[in-house]
């Protein structure tokens, strides 16, 4: 079973950065895809990134595109989200989510594709 950890949420004012990570707690070593969704009060959640679980390919919302780059270690048991030039419109619940993916190239941008989550993680930036 799929335990998704994050952490690095924070407050932040307009312009700063933060890095999110997500981390399989069990370390269960499958080939994971894995992806960060956002939401924010009254709304859906949204797709924000996406990884192959090889890790060379990558996916973006055109809402943080190049100001957000996905990436996972080399070990693929935490997956990153660093965040630039935040901007309060980005302010919302962070989640990371993953879906096992035998080939490691698959990747998903829906959250029903999903089949783990994490608990979420508070982005919230200040204008």
């Amino acid at each position: 079973q799929v335990q998704l950890v994050e952490s690095g949420g924070g407050t932040v004012q307009a312009g700063d950065s933060l890095r999110l990570s997500c981390a399989d707690s069990e370390r269960t070593f499958r080939r994971n895809s894995m992806a960060w969704f956002r939401q924010a009060p009254g709304k859906e959640r949204e797709f924000v990134a996406a990884v192959t679980w090889s890790g060379d390919r990558a996916y973006y919302a055109d809402s943080v595109k190049g100001r957000f780059t996905i990436y996972r270690d080399a070990a693929k048991i935490t997956m990153y989200l660093q965040m630039n030039n935040l901007k309060p419109e980005d302010t919302a619940v962070y989640y990371c989510s993953a879906r096992y993916d035998p080939s490691g190239v698959y990747y998903y941008t829906t959250t029903s594709d999903a089949e783990f989550w994490g608990q979420g993680t508070q982005v919230t930036v200040s204008s």
